[in-house]
């Protein structure tokens, strides 16, 4: 019955991982690359690099505020809000942006209009998260996307059950050994990243715990469409305020330098961003936000920004909410955190970085030893067409690791390439990255699998080592640049993509090293 179970589970971790592991290595790829989709949508929307700005750190004060003021007011009267980015450091101005797209750079210290940062329509960084939980096919691709966090989870607990000397196999690495390398690759990585595996997987089907089964929710609240919001108002303790009535007659906005003060001092906290919902208006309301916590020095894995709603005309406090004590004690908020890793810091950010590599070559090396082993030992499974399944077995396994590694770097390719002035650009750059992906596939089905591995993960290596020469060519910016400005954020991208492009192109001479060997080749 043991012996029985165990190949029941054997079975079971095969397929489920085969089926779902084609998906699950770009859904893994794309979600670590998300991690870093700030600093990835910073570089794409190519804004200038700016030079230290005298007297940035010095404090925002009453006359720069009100020229931010009117200048909105010039530009956007109607817009349905205003945002005003307070600058976090040296050198950074003061950005505004308004409904629509539009933006202004003023100096911190004068108020003086800067040069209009000349910003690049992308999705940016956004695309990767997006294509991570839904591929980019709305919800048929969100269902997916939940059916195959399933499926590994299914494959996870089977693995564990199959493998009765994990641990120890942990510690056995053979290279040069065929199947057994490919096996030993397989546990090492799956071992060493299991617990994040099953964490960022459960978590991640967590997340969207009220959509995968909204039944409950909707029988206790109702299938209007704010019963969610009813029920996370409940879940608030019922502090959520009554929204304002919008529009109204046409009212002046109350001065913002003592509104900035009053919520520093309600919060604690220094402002850092704020936002002005119905402007002009007798309904409008100015809402100043706190920074984010570092919770990498506090510890806690929540950290609620602080904000403080004023009546726009008025100046009357009306909200404040300040980061609660207990706040670790909200489950679903902790495990939105855990997912989308909003706590400790960079340094948690580049461990999330790492471990979703190491999944990412889990889930490959699982469907590569599929094939090694098929290709020692075929059971004839599928009859005559044996041979032809494990050929498109073959060309899906290049598709789902090299090919994404290939869209994902032609992504940025078409971010530098693509006209600025071409209508709808950024959904052409995410045209781009699924026909790629989908070219990939074509290539993968034409070639020997050998070659098919050699030229996708080579021609991805070239991409990726020559990023920063196109950046340089297409926008006139640079490494160099970037790191005179400090602007390390940029500059870690291109920075990444050559060591991408470093790994796969020791990748590359691998595999053809090894296809060379076994031809006896040179």
């Amino acid at each position: 019955m043991k012996d029985g179970f165990r190949q029941q589970m054997a079975w079971l971790h095969t397929w489920c991982g085969l089926t779902a592991g084609w998906l699950l290595c770009a859904i893994f790829l794309t979600g670590t690359l998300s991690i870093f989709r700030l600093p990835i949508t910073q570089w794409m929307e190519a804004k200038p690099v700016l030079q230290a700005v005298p007297g940035a750190d010095a404090g925002i004060g009453a006359p720069v505020l009100r020229e931010a003021a009117n200048h909105l007011a010039a530009q956007a009267a109607k817009a349905r809000f205003w945002r005003i980015e307070l600058p976090e450091r040296a050198g950074a101005p003061l950005l505004l942006a308004w409904q629509g797209g539009g933006q202004a750079m003023l100096d911190p210290s004068s108020g003086a209009l800067l040069a209009t940062p000349a910003s690049r329509q992308t999705e940016g960084g956004r695309h990767f998260m997006s294509f991570h939980y839904m591929l980019q096919a709305d919800t048929p691709g969100y269902w997916l996307v939940g059916w195959v966090s399933m499926c590994m989870l299914v494959a996870l607990v089977s693995g564990v059950v199959v493998h009765k000397r994990i641990f120890q196999d942990f510690f056995t690495f053979r290279p040069g050994k065929g199947q057994r390398s490919w096996l030993d690759a397989h546990n090492l990585t799956a071992v060493l990243a299991l617990p994040f595996q099953f964490m960022i997987v459960y978590t991640g089907l967590a997340f969207f715990y009220s959509s995968y089964m909204p039944w409950p929710l909707q029988a206790a609240y109702g299938p209007q469409p704010d019963a969610y919001q009813r029920y996370q108002a409940e879940l608030d303790g019922g502090t959520t305020p009554a929204p304002r009535a919008r529009g109204g007659a046409p009212a002046p906005m109350h001065e913002l330098a003592p509104v900035l003060a009053k919520a520093e001092q309600l919060t604690d906290r220094p402002a850092r961003r704020v936002v002005v919902e119905q402007p002009g208006r007798a309904g409008m309301v100015v809402r100043v936000f706190g920074p984010a916590d570092d919770n990498a020095r506090t510890g806690a894995i929540l950290s609620p920004v602080a904000s403080v709603a004023f009546d726009g005309v008025s100046g009357a406090v009306l909200e404040v909410q300040r980061p609660r004590a207990d706040a670790d004690s909200d489950v679903h908020e902790v495990m939105k955190a855990l997912h989308l890793v909003r706590f400790g810091g960079w340094s948690m950010k580049w461990l999330y970085f790492v471990s979703g590599l190491m999944g990412t070559a889990m889930m490959a090396t699982g469907t590569i030893l599929f094939c090694v082993k098929r290709r020692k030992k075929s059971a004839q499974e599928f009859g005559g067409a044996t041979a032809r399944v494990y050929r498109v077995v073959e060309a899906f396994n290049v598709a789902a690791m090299a090919g994404i590694a290939l869209a994902s770097i032609g992504y940025f390719y078409a971010n530098r390439l693509l006209p600025i002035e071409l209508a709808q650009r950024p959904a052409w750059e995410i045209r781009a990255f699924l026909l790629i992906w989908l070219a990939t596939l074509l290539h993968a089905l034409c070639r020997p699998p050998a070659r098919a591995w050699v030229e996708q993960f080579g021609i991805a290596a070239v991409l990726c080592l020559a990023l920063p020469l196109l950046n340089h060519f297409t926008t006139g910016q640079n490494l160099w640049m970037y790191g005179q400005a400090g602007d390390w954020q940029r500059a870690g991208v291109e920075l990444g993509a050559i060591g991408f492009g470093v790994t796969l192109a020791y990748i590359a001479w691998r595999v053809r090293r090894s296809w060379s060997m076994k031809e006896g080749r040179p």
